[in-house]
């Protein structure tokens, strides 16, 4: 792949031996460097080629990475056909969330945030969930549904919570509709990871 070797993670989509269109290219850019892109690149893709990237970095930073991967791409005449970025809310100035929100929607690219933390994605794996908490909270609840210590940087989160994920993709629509106006910076809890979940579910 050349000099996509260098990136944090990828994950090519599989080659069936066969002739047909070209596989579909998603990018996809998360602010943390293990939690985020161990899930994601545990997904079975089969007809996508997916290529995760762990940036250590937060809001701004994050759709930044994003955008200079897209330039890059487009001027090799090999441009993604999905970008999407994943990042939390947390405590970050409001400033710097609504203009990473404003930056990517600006260069088409796509925003799976989580408010407060991407650990509200996991527990609506296991129930329904409409009060803000910490992170040390999320920890201690993940870490009673799960029946065993929840590791931030885990490998088997995805696998763990599979059969439940129907049901974590239901309670967040639920939770998103739940809010009369929705506003991302304002309204925590909420996540918007399932809209990439469906999405590398298609390709599955």
């Amino acid at each position: 792949m050349g000099k996509r070797k260098s990136w944090n993670n990828y994950r090519p989509g599989r080659n069936t031996g066969k002739r047909g269109p070209p596989k579909e290219r998603i990018l996809i850019v998360c602010e943390g460097e293990k939690t985020e892109p161990n899930y994601f690149l545990s997904f079975k893709v089969t007809s996508a080629s997916v290529i995760v990237v762990g940036t250590g970095k937060n809001t701004n930073k994050v759709v930044e990475k994003a955008l200079e991967k897209k330039i890059k791409e487009e001027e090799e005449n090999t441009p993604y056909d999905q970008i999407w970025c994943v990042f939390d809310r947390d405590s970050f100035p409001d400033c710097d969330f609504n203009s990473a929100l404003k930056l990517a929607k600006t260069n088409n690219i796509k925003v799976a945030y989580s408010n407060e933390a991407f650990e509200l994605w996991y527990l609506l794996h296991f129930e329904y969930w409409i009060a803000s908490i910490s992170r040390k909270a999320y920890k201690n609840k993940l870490t009673k549904r799960l029946g065993k210590e929840y590791k931030k940087n885990s490998k088997t989160m995805y696998d763990d919570l599979l059969d439940k994920q129907p049901q974590a993709i239901f309670h967040a629509k639920k939770l998103i509709k739940s809010y009369l106006n929705h506003n991302p910076l304002k309204d925590n809890p909420c996540t918007k990871v399932f809209e990439l979940v469906e999405e590398l579910n298609k390709n599955l």
